[in-house]
């Protein structure tokens, strides 16, 4: 025998679907609760600097006289 036992505790059932359904009242149901229960989705990790795509993008080069000077200055 254990030392740590538990008193079983009865299980009432969560929803009670009354006579006069039909099966798709029924099937309609089990759907919306279905969908409703469950955990929310796992958030989204953050897109590492070396795989974003903007590091992949060239920034637009100028044109005309001297503008291979300009392009990189800030």
């Amino acid at each position: 025998m254990s030392g740590s036992s538990t008193p079983e505790v009865p299980e009432v059932p969560a929803l009670r679907v009354s006579a006069g359904a039909t099966p798709e009242e029924v099937a309609a149901l089990v759907l919306v609760l279905a969908a409703a229960g469950g955990e929310p989705p796992a958030p989204a990790r953050p897109v590492s600097t070396w795989a974003a795509h903007t590091t992949a993008v060239r920034a637009p080069v100028a044109h005309g006289p001297g503008a291979w000077q300009t392009t990189y200055r800030h």
